[in-house]
């Protein structure tokens, strides 16, 4: 029996996906549920499970663009399954006897050559305070020779040196590569879009870190206490204070949100991945870390679907992981805001009028102009340092112990 493998639809709104790769080579013996092909949507990159044990017949090239529902293979279920537990290795193609190059014979050089003529010694002299190889010139003089003029008129090389490697590789971008880009390019295009900065002291959690982060992570499962539930909660407190930050454009209408879909944006195999954490404004510190933890693993594991990264009110993206200092985020449209953390460097900082040392991080607010007013846009950025630098009382409610669960 021949069994038709056909696209499977990713999501509702998905049309079309890209064959990424093969996992498999044609006319393989495959097994029922083995991961043959890995493909590209415009949300993810997933993949595809043999419906039945049989002999694969590709029916797409990597690469194609095929629409969802779409043939993309045949399996044999009646094919026998070779003997062995290991797939007959592939039949190398015997290597052509390599021909040794004969180099072709040099030809003569014309009797009037630059590279045989020795410049004048005047000429010798210019090129030598130049730095110039007499055969790097032509000649004008008699016979190719070398004038003082040519001398004087040359100009030092700036060609390419010699000996390094000077390939290129042209490569298309994904599907999910090229998605991301057009909404980047997007949200630049189509939002008013305006960055604010502010510095946080990350003293205080430094220090709250330093004693429960062993606890916390022998108390729930080996989850560690990170800087990202600190900067969440942070961000969901200031997102009820200004609730225009929790807001997107819908044409003409402003559509307000009374929960926190908050997007963490992470680096996956695949590139920019960012799925979502639901309704971060009720998750304690276990639960969001054990939540970023649990999408972390899946995006760098290959898995993320698109229901994990469908939505999302508002994002935090942090940069500091790479060693970026300061940063104007790119909004993630149909979002109005998203916060950019960075790299923490310690820093002399006045306090009391004292000069001292703290560990400090630039935090950045990119949003849109066109729903979000200044004073809400730095208002919330301030709600978000005062948390950060104040996290026992606006974050803990004055009970570490308490809000960690120890």
């Amino acid at each position: 029996m021949i069994l038709e493998m056909k696209v499977p639809s990713p999501g509702e709104s998905i049309k079309e996906v890209e064959i990424a790769t093969w996992l498999v080579k044609d006319g393989d013996y495959v097994e029922k549920d083995q991961a043959i092909a890995e493909v590209d949507s415009d949300k993810a990159t997933l993949e595809l499970p043999a419906e039945a044990s049989g002999v694969i017949t590709l029916k797409a090239e990597e690469g194609d663009a095929v629409a969802v529902g779409a043939v993309v293979c045949l399996i044999d279920t009646a094919a026998a399954k070779p003997s062995g537990s290991a797939p007959a290795p592939v039949a190398e193609t015997p290597k052509t006897e390599e021909k040794k190059a004969v180099a072709p014979a040099a030809a003569p050089a014309p009797a009037a050559t630059y590279a045989a003529q020795a410049p004048s010694p005047a000429a010798k002299k210019i090129l030598d305070e130049k730095n110039i190889q007499p055969s790097d010139i032509v000649g004008t003089g008699k016979d190719g020779r070398i004038t003082k003029d040519d001398a004087v008129n040359a100009v030092p090389s700036m060609g390419t040196p010699t000996g390094g490697t000077r390939g290129a590789e042209r490569t298309k971008l994904s599907m999910l590569r090229r998605k991301v880009a057009e909404r980047l390019v997007a949200a630049k295009n189509e939002t008013a879009m305006l960055t604010t900065f502010n510095e946080v002291n990350m003293t205080p959690i430094n220090n709250l870190r330093n004693e429960y982060k062993d606890a916390f992570k022998a108390k729930h499962n080996g989850v560690g206490l990170g800087y990202m539930s600190f900067f969440t909660k942070a961000v969901t407190r200031a997102l009820q204070l200004y609730p225009d930050v929790n807001s997107m454009m819908d044409g003409d209408y402003k559509v307000a949100y009374d929960f926190c879909d908050i997007s963490i944006a992470v680096s996956g195999p695949k590139g920019l991945m960012v799925p979502v954490v639901r309704n971060a404004e009720n998750l304690s510190f276990r639960g969001v870390e054990a939540e970023i933890k649990r999408l972390a693993i899946k995006a760098r594991d290959g898995q993320i679907t698109v229901d994990d990264m469908t939505g999302g009110t508002f994002t935090i993206t942090n940069g500091g992981v790479f060693g970026s200092m300061l940063s104007t985020p790119i909004i993630n449209p149909p979002q109005s805001g998203i916060l950019g953390m960075h790299n923490i460097i310690e820093r002399p900082i006045a306090v009391n009028g004292k000069v001292e040392i703290h560990p400090m991080m630039y935090v950045a607010l990119s949003y849109d102009h066109r729903i979000i007013d200044g004073r809400e846009s730095v208002g919330f950025l301030v709600a978000v340092k005062e948390a950060l630098e104040n996290p026992v009382a606006l974050l803990c409610d004055n009970n570490p112990k308490k809000a960690f669960e120890l």
